[in-house]
């Protein structure tokens, strides 16, 4: 009787039109020594069971985000020739990276409403609490105008490419000055503004080889990477006196 009601209320469930099938270039990235950035490419295509609907422009929506850590933001001033900390703000949450790609304008393919429900444009991803909104969209905005000179936050619109309103491909570049972590893809399909599919993944970036082990004895064993960086820097210093006192001879 129960694997009958299961059955039936599956097949009650609408089947969706539209479904992603998604592809990645790499399933993740290694921060080596000598790590200056690197480029991810997202494809995919659009699966249907029945032709694509006649009314709605289809619109792709790829996303890319780091770890999501607090966040202080802090005003400067020039006070008597000085500049000095002022103001002070304070977010919940804040991606260490941010991407975002479209197929078009933002404000043609996505609608604000879908926004604010899934968080998927960059000040969207910035969380604060209710009783600072008042005073957040200055600091959000420097926050945004900050990382994005820093290519930590990035709007491409327009950047996925979309053939016969099947198939689609990004690329988006990771800067050399990542955080490490698991790494969030989302990607939209939308109608009208409103999200038909959405397909979620993560791709790990991690330190490998000398920068996972320096990195690890660094937080594990503090006492022994600070004497081995001492060793180093005496070593380094005694090997250029010698050095200069050959040349002097």
């Amino acid at each position: 009787m129960i694997r009958l009601v299961l059955l039936v209320l599956v097949i009650a469930l609408p089947a969706r039109a539209e479904e992603i099938v998604l592809g990645l270039s790499r399933n993740q990235v290694a921060i080596t020594a000598t790590f200056d950035g690197s480029d991810v490419l997202i494809f995919g295509a659009v699966k249907r069971d029945m032709p694509a609907p006649d009314t709605g422009d289809l619109g792709v929506i790829v996303s890319l985000a780091g770890p999501q850590t607090p966040l202080v933001v802090r005003r400067k001033e020039r006070r008597l020739g000085i500049w000095i900390n002022t103001d002070a703000f304070e977010f919940e949450y804040a991606p260490s990276f941010y991407a975002i790609a479209t197929s078009g304008p933002i404000e043609e393919i996505l609608t604000s409403e879908t926004d604010q429900e899934n968080r998927i444009t960059v000040p969207q991803m910035i969380g604060y609490l209710e009783a600072d909104a008042g005073e957040s969209a200055a600091f959000t905005d420097a926050l945004i105008r900050i990382r994005a000179e820093e290519e930590l936050y990035q709007v491409l619109e327009g950047a996925v490419d979309v053939e016969e309103d099947t198939l689609f491909r990004t690329s988006i570049t990771l800067p050399a000055n990542l955080t490490e972590g698991d790494y969030a893809a989302r990607i939209f399909l939308t109608r009208d503004g409103e999200i038909v599919d959405e397909y979620i993944t993560a791709i790990p970036v991690q330190k490998v080889g000398l920068e996972r082990w320096l990195y690890n004895l660094a937080h594990e064993n503090a006492l022994v990477y600070g004497l081995m960086s001492l060793s180093i820097a005496i070593a380094a210093g005694w090997g250029a006196s010698a050095a200069f006192g050959l040349l002097r001879r």
